[in-house]
């Protein structure tokens, strides 16, 4: 009789829009799959998020048809395969060893036990650490993962420290840093600039819904959902928001009107827009793009007018890909934890956010005015 470690287990990966599906199967014993979450800024420029994720497909690569993806040369050596109508990033081409693939493991199914991290890479490109902060102690059993400035080498075999980078090199919460920020994708068709609005001398009900009371930086958050997950290219996305008003062209206009003007204009292919693309993910939500090279850009919701969620991956701050002296962050709070019950990003992103209030404690960054809020709406009731 087979014992349950030789039970075939179906892995399966799949774009958002579910035009692209692509299964395999492994014996329960070689699962988790071990996978590398790089924070390269080219990672974070290709995804719209603030790392990526990858692990090793378990399938010769000539049983896999990825004729009908789009590709781009991340690379000499690597291409990444994505959905052209979704943008859902999905394989890392390796094209000097034999074109081996490795799957974002954001497009996998939500399988228990299905995935583990092994090791953090090009962390020193984030200058403050970015997700990494929050993803130090990601699986389910094992001490922390190790995470290395570049590749794990010789030259560094124990890692960054557990606490780097010091909590002196930040920009914390209370400066402001940034007056405005570029948004570029990797390839740069995208390329536009996010500016901050002055809000002084305004009340708080004066305020946007994402403007924080003190020191007007854009709120900052964290999503699992599995729409979000898929657009983004990573397991955990990020986003900040915006008026619509101030997010500008490199020559300095307006990037639309509204929402209906921004549509109307990716449709009409005007060239102020670069090679910005949209996927409609609902009747009233709109996923921007790069068409090139499939970075995610923005999420805009007809139920949010004038307001946009931007992926803070694209972001180009000065002080790191956190970008704290623009952002104001919801530490310890991970949105629609729901989307992931029952599978192995349920545990990766309760210890995230677990992890990440941790690490707000430790730098002394004082409890985000939106829990807050919401504190004392729920005792209004």
């Amino acid at each position: 009789m087979a014992s349950s470690a030789d039970e075939a287990v179906t892995i399966t990966a799949q774009c958002l829009c579910k035009a692209h599906t692509f299964k395999t199967t492994v014996p329960r014993s070689n699962l988790p799959l071990p996978a590398s979450a790089c924070h390269c800024d080219s990672c974070r420029h290709i995804s719209g998020a603030l790392y990526t994720a990858g692990a090793s497909w378990p399938e010769p690569r000539e049983n896999v048809d990825i004729s009908g993806l789009k590709k781009y040369a991340y690379f000499p050596a690597i291409n990444i395969l994505f959905c052209g109508t979704c943008s859902s990033f999905m394989f890392f081409e390796k094209t000097e060893s034999h074109h081996e693939l490795e799957v974002a493991t954001c497009v996998l199914n939500n399988g228990k036990d299905l995935v583990t991290m092994d090791r953090h890479i090009f962390v020193g490109d984030t200058v403050d650490g970015g997700a990494s902060m929050w993803l130090r102690n990601p699986n389910a059993n094992g001490g922390p993962v190790k995470r290395f400035t570049t590749r794990s080498s010789e030259e560094e075999p124990e890692g960054l420290p557990f606490d780097w980078p010091a909590k002196s090199s930040l920009t914390g919460y209370e400066k402001v840093t940034e007056v405005s920020i570029p948004v570029r994708c990797k390839c740069k068709g995208v390329d536009f600039v996010l500016k901050r609005n002055n809000y002084e001398g305004k009340k708080r009900e004066e305020l946007p819904w994402f403007i924080d009371p003190r020191t007007h930086k854009s709120l900052g958050v964290t999503c699992v959902c599995d729409s979000c997950r898929l657009f983004c290219g990573a397991d955990l996305a990020d986003y900040t928001f915006s008026e619509l008003s101030n997010i500008r062209t490199t020559s300095g206009n307006r990037l639309a009107a509204s929402l209906e003007d921004l549509r109307l204009s990716v449709d009409a292919k005007h060239v102020s827009n670069g090679t910005l693309a949209y996927y409609a993910s609902s009747p009233h939500v709109q996923r921007y793009f790069c068409s090139t090279c499939s970075a995610s850009i923005f999420f805009a919701s007809d139920d949010r007018p004038g307001v946009m969620a931007i992926n803070v991956g694209v972001l180009e701050a000065s002080d790191g890909a956190r970008a704290e002296g623009f952002i104001s962050w919801l530490f310890g709070t991970i949105g629609y934890k729901e989307d992931a019950k029952g599978g192995w990003r349920a545990g990766l992103a309760v210890r995230a956010e677990q992890e990440s209030e941790e690490w707000r404690v430790a730098r002394g960054y004082p409890v985000n005015w939106r829990k807050n809020e919401e504190k004392e709406r729920m005792k209004s009731r």
